[in-house]
């Protein structure tokens, strides 16, 4: 392998390496959008779980009335 071959080469390695880098943040910070949002799904549908316990409740009570 000449001289030429190999620097062609490692340039073509510096350049794999630079976009698997910017993948990964961009994965990163995908995977960091997707957790937060995930947690304010499940905030939201425990606020709904509670508030349809609590017309359940009153609506039992209103029967027994």
């Amino acid at each position: 392998m000449d001289i030429k071959s190999l620097e062609d080469r490692v340039d073509e390695l510096i350049t794999t390496v630079d976009r698997l880098r910017s993948e990964n943040k961009t994965l990163r910070e995908s995977q960091t959008n997707l957790v937060s949002e995930r947690d304010k799904l499940l905030q939201k549908t425990e606020q709904a779980r509670v508030r349809v316990e609590s017309m359940i409740q009153k609506l039992k009570a209103m029967e027994n009335e």
